[in-house]
């Protein structure tokens, strides 16, 4: 299942940034070439919504739920609620001690 969801996921990422790349500028025109709207409404330029519009918002909500599934489905494999590893505890035995021909030399007797 998993699988399948990020094969879904990487195939909708690749097709939304080429719908992405396919569009043209809200300033595509002659009066955008010269940083105006020309006559156009108070806050540019504004269609109706064409078919590559339409194609960018379904491909970015499926986006997102493929995304939030990816998601919920990971956090089902960590049951701890973090995204981080847990660390493992600190040994509680002791160290053993240093072997006789690793201890410093000293003088004998003192």
């Amino acid at each position: 299942m998993e699988g399948v969801l990020l094969f879904l996921h990487i195939v909708v990422c690749l097709l939304l940034v080429i719908v992405v790349l396919l569009q043209s500028g809200k300033s595509a025109d002659l009066a955008g070439a010269f940083g105006g709207y020309g006559s156009q409404s108070t806050f540019g330029p504004r269609g109706a919504a064409t078919l590559l519009s339409k194609i960018t918002t379904t491909l970015a909500i499926l986006f997102m739920v493929t995304s939030l599934l990816l998601q919920v489905l990971a956090a089902g494999k960590n049951r701890s609620g973090s995204i981080l590893p847990k660390e493992k505890p600190a040994a509680t035995q002791p160290l053993k001690s240093e072997s006789p021909a690793t201890q410093p030399q000293g003088e004998p007797g003192k």
